[in-house]
């Protein structure tokens, strides 16, 4: 399916799992109706809880997760391919949890899983310290999905500031970016659209981006602003502040008109590091 309709729903989620979802899906089912057959939800959708300790206690296995049951039968109900931005899930034999980003088919099935590579352990100036790694376990393997919309690459907010790892989706194939994200509210009004529209640009991709947006427990601020950006770096869609949807129509054909203006994905050079 080289033409279709993207969604991204925008959330406010809190420390309700039901309630998260809950509001998720009537987001979903009315992008939907909209049109709408791939379908972003942004990372922590089923939960954003303050401090390690609760979100691990709300993180369950995968087999067991309640959220994913729910995300499947959505999938199933209206017959779309979800991107689930992340679930925090238990890993045997580990303290920390998994933000686990799932793309999952009509069927209901799991496509692929893919566990946020790095960390926000991150110092900023005002004052606002972030250090994810105490709570979660990172990730080390790149995934695609193989989708009826063909190769996605899969990543998780953070992931956003590594440009080698959506270089190497695009040299795999892929011609869409899934970046789901909780970027903060400090960050994201500096760089949130910037990093974004330069993943689509340097790689040729269209590039979908569910956020999350608002006020959260334990003052956590969200910046919102889901995007859909083309190949160009054009943003057709922008979700803006508040909790909804937005849709964009994804022309495939797009990603090859602009390889073939501008190949950098055959233009790369090696050499020798500093």
């Amino acid at each position: 399916m080289t033409r279709f309709i993207a969604a991204c729903v925008q959330v406010n989620s809190r420390d309700v799992m039901s309630d998260n979802l809950a509001r998720a899906a009537t987001y979903a089912r009315d992008a939907h109706a909209a049109g709408a057959r791939l379908i972003a939800f942004p990372e922590n959708v089923s939960m954003m809880s303050f401090g390690g300790e609760n979100v691990r206690a709300a993180a369950f296995p995968q087999e067991e997760h309640p959220g994913l049951g729910f995300v499947a039968d959505l999938a199933r109900e209206l017959q779309s391919t979800l991107i689930v931005g992340s679930l925090h899930v238990k890993v045997a034999g580990e303290d920390r949890v998994a933000n686990r980003c799932f793309v999952i088919g009509p069927d209901g099935n799991v496509i692929t899983s893919y566990d946020k590579i790095h960390m926000f352990d991150v110092d900023l100036a005002n004052g606002e310290s972030y250090r994810e790694s105490k709570t979660f376990r990172p990730g080390d393997t790149a995934k695609l999905a193989e989708t009826e919309f063909g190769k996605i690459g899969v990543s998780v907010c953070y992931d956003v500031r590594f440009p080698h790892l959506f270089r190497d989706y695009a040299k795999a194939g892929a011609k869409i970016l899934s970046i789901p994200a909780a970027f903060t509210r400090t960050t994201g009004q500096a760089h949130w659209h910037t990093l974004l529209k330069a993943r689509a640009i340097e790689n040729g991709c269209f590039v979908i981006a569910a956020a999350q947006c608002g006020d959260h427990p334990g003052g956590r601020q969200t910046f919102g602003h889901s995007l859909i950006i083309d190949p160009w770096g054009e943003v057709l869609a922008d979700g803006g502040t508040d909790p909804g949807f937005v849709t964009a129509e994804i022309d495939l054909s797009r990603v090859d008109e602009i390889r073939r203006m501008v190949p950098s994905l055959q233009n790369g050079q090696t050499y020798k590091p500093c």
